[in-house]
């Protein structure tokens, strides 16, 4: 059967593709989404990331608060300015 090179190289190919299909249903069948992570897992992740990313909106809206009430004040005391810059670069 093998007696020529290009049954050999034929055979080899069949074998790694019926290896990698193999492979890619094992790993659908873990996951749908393919990803091998449980959905738990990924829901504490996304809970983490979304808990953070409200912190820093609630922060820009604060910062943006102040920078409007800095932007439309007619005084022109530099002092305030520079407390309230400093104020903010502390922050963060």
């Amino acid at each position: 059967m093998f007696d020529n090179p290009f049954s050999m190289v034929v055979a080899i190919i069949l074998i790694v593709t019926i290896g990698k299909v193999v492979q890619a249903r094992h790993r659908a069948h873990r996951d749908d989404a393919g990803t091998g992570f449980s959905p738990a897992r990924n829901e504490g992740a996304a809970e983490a990331e979304n808990r953070h990313l409200r912190e820093e909106l609630k922060a820009m809206k604060d910062r943006l608060a102040v920078l409007e009430r800095i932007a439309t004040e007619n005084n022109d005391s530099g002092a305030r300015l520079d407390r309230e810059i400093d104020r903010l670069r502390d922050r963060s």
